[in-house]
């Protein structure tokens, strides 16, 4: 594909001509920004539970000012329902300077949302602050739930990662005009995003379109196949429909993520079929499906399927304490809800025991919070730098162990926390009740460090401190002030080191 940079660069709407039609965007605070870019045709009608097709080409100029609709999602924790239209396909830029010649390093951010939630147009993504004087930031929309990642016959697996592959297919063949180098490219993401960022490590379809990548608190959860087909027809079951593209295909996007949140709410009373994903409860994930997906990315990457891309991981202290607030358990968290997570997540048959001994002081709901955060995103966060370096690549690692002051102070270092903090939104959009309603200096500080530590790594590969490295063992502690020193998490790294992250099974058929 052939892009070629426009004639027009006004002042106030700028335009740039790619290879499907020209867009014109606006300028923001010393940005060109161009919202809502299609790179993909919309996925409905004939183009229903397929592989995403290239965008059709436009006559005359497309108005790029409006994000595109976010793709159909679970309402359970008040994500947007918007049904505005089907264009969920879209890309949005930001870059300091729109031209062939500019060649700057380019970011693209995946959002997350438990995979069935995300929307790149909340404020707490915007780029303005991270994009700055010298970064391309590129924010996409994907498929999600059903739509994106059910297991059904007659479709591809993996349709929201399909989806990913093919944005990030459209910045190698288009960032250009907008001033980006399509030879630097950092590939980011946060839960969901840092697992979807963690399968595109691992997926052939992906490789060469990214050269680093930054993996924030990445989710351990990939499904086998037959798991995830035995929760499509639970899905299918809802909807009155067999588990088929063209039987799915038959009922409206509008009116699948609500078949899918039946499903989540049911999941604790399927815990001796589906295992350990009843207790979050996680419905959905990216599919070992052999194909799309061939490996886990840990056991992808310790075969050294990504040794050259540069990684950036890492995750928060206190992973799971927003959890237990949605939950309703904060504070509240009993002996009998502690010992069902240590015997259902902590690894081995003796985990639950080692828990308790390894952490011999430990309150109940400190134990609860520790095998739930260390099972879900702590050392699948590790473990993935620990692969990386396993398959002759290079891995820095990190911890944000800053505790918010927001919400009361009694969040900590939680979930989530570390989106407003690079993306330097501390005002605005939700996340930003973590910081307070007034930001300090310390936060302010804090976020531009870890900005600033992206934006490096985005243009050299070096955020600022060393490899980690099975010897020394190193990461950056994100806090006031921050530092450089051994992985704090040692009791927990101690007792996961012998665990695979295996694609979870299907426990009875």
């Amino acid at each position: 594909m052939v892009v070629t940079a426009s004639s027009k660069l006004s002042a106030s709407e700028p335009e740039v001509r790619t290879a499907a039609g020209v867009v014109r965007g606006r300028r923001e605070a010393g940005l060109a920004v161009f919202r809502g870019v299609p790179f993909a045709e919309p996925p409905v009608g004939a183009l229903r539970f397929a592989a995403p097709q290239p965008v059709r080409s436009w006559d005359g100029v497309r108005p790029a000012v409006a994000f595109g609709p976010p793709p159909p999602q679970s309402g359970m924790l008040g994500a947007s329902q918007d049904a505005a239209g089907d264009d969920w396909l879209t890309v949005n830029v930001w870059t300091p300077d729109p031209d062939p010649r500019a060649g700057l390093p380019v970011m693209v951010w995946i959002p997350g949302g438990g995979y069935v939630m995300g929307n790149a147009g909340l404020p707490e993504y915007d780029a303005g602050r991270l994009a700055g004087s010298g970064t391309v930031v590129v924010s996409l929309g994907y498929r999600l739930g059903i739509e994106g990642f059910a297991q059904i016959d007659g479709a591809p697996a993996n349709r929201g990662l399909l989806d990913q592959v093919a944005a990030l297919q459209w910045v190698r063949d288009t960032i250009r005009v907008f001033g980006g180098d399509p030879d630097q490219v950092t590939v980011f993401g946060q839960s969901a995003g840092g697992g979807s960022v963690a399968a595109l490590l691992a997926m052939p379809r992906a490789a060469g379109l990214f050269h680093r990548a930054v993996a924030q608190s990445v989710p351990g959860t990939f499904f086998s196949p037959e798991l995830a087909a035995d929760i499509a027809v639970a899905c299918a079951d809802e909807l009155g429909v067999r588990p088929t593209a063209s039987d799915m295909s038959a009922v409206a996007p509008a009116r699948l993520p609500a078949a899918g949140d039946a499903v989540s709410a049911g999941m604790a009373g399927r815990r001796e079929r589906w295992g350990q994903i009843t207790h979050r409860p996680i419905p959905f994930a990216p599919v070992v499906d052999g194909d799309v997906l061939p490996a886990t990315p840990w056991r992808a990457l310790a075969a050294g399927a990504a040794r050259d891309v540069a990684l950036l991981v890492g995750h928060t202290r206190d992973e799971h304490r927003l959890f237990s607030l949605i939950d309703g358990v904060l504070g509240q968290v009993t002996h009998e809800q502690t010992e069902t997570a240590l015997h259902l997540l902590a690894p081995g048959p003796d985990g639950a025991r080692r828990y308790r001994e390894a952490f011999p002081a430990a309150t109940d709901e400190e134990l609860y919070e520790l095998v739930n955060a260390d099972w879900l995103f702590r050392m699948p966060s590790l473990h993935l730098a620990v692969a990386q370096i396993a398959g002759g690549g290079q891995a820095h690692l990190y911890e944000l162990t800053w505790s918010a002051p927001g919400a009361g102070g009694g969040l900590g270092a939680c979930h989530g926390l570390d989106v407003p903090l690079v993306f330097g939104n501390l005002t605005s959009g939700r996340p930003a009740m973590l910081i307070g309603d007034a930001p300090s200096p310390a936060a302010e500080e804090l976020s531009a460090q870890l900005r600033g530590a992206w934006r490096a790594f985005a243009a050299h590969g070096d955020p600022g401190w060393p490899a980690y490295d099975a010897q020394h063992r190193l990461a950056r502690l994100f806090d006031q002030p921050s530092t450089t020193g051994a992985y704090p998490e040692e009791t927990s790294r101690m007792l996961w080191q012998d665990h695979a992250f295996p694609a979870l099974p299907l426990l009875a058929r």
